[in-house]
């Protein structure tokens, strides 16, 4: 059980700091972890995008929470967040990927974001 968290943070890591390169070989499991990794990728992205873009941040007014932000990124990045959800589900059973929103991703998630928030341009 405690192999789901570790993992969950090592996806978030990954995202936080960039791609890396496919070391498990052309395996189905290599790709559907690929499938995974890309989905929790876009969800995040799409996080940090809608932060980025927020008044309240863009314009440098008064200081807001990075959870706040993120709550507030969510109606923007549903879709997003169903398809990463759809794709644990896939990969690890029924309901697992409710689970892992719920837990590991949204526990990781404002350290994700605020680090790629500080370190990509592409963002801003």
């Amino acid at each position: 059980m405690i192999l789901a968290p570790l993992w969950a943070v090592s996806l978030i890591a990954t995202i936080a700091t960039g791609p890396v390169g496919d070391h498990f070989g052309p395996s189905t499991g290599a790709h559907k972890g690929d499938a995974l990794r890309a989905t929790v990728r876009a969800a995040t992205e799409c996080v940090v995008r809608s932060i980025a873009d927020d008044p309240r941040v863009r314009d440098g007014g008064a200081e807001v929470m990075l959870g706040e932000l993120i709550v507030d990124s969510m109606p923007a990045c549903a879709g997003r967040m169903r398809d990463m959800i759809k794709a644990y589900d896939a990969s690890f059973g029924p309901g697992s990927g409710e689970a892992f929103f719920m837990g590991p991703y949204l526990k990781a998630l404002p350290d994700a974001a605020g680090q790629w928030l500080k370190t990509d341009a592409r963002v801003r």
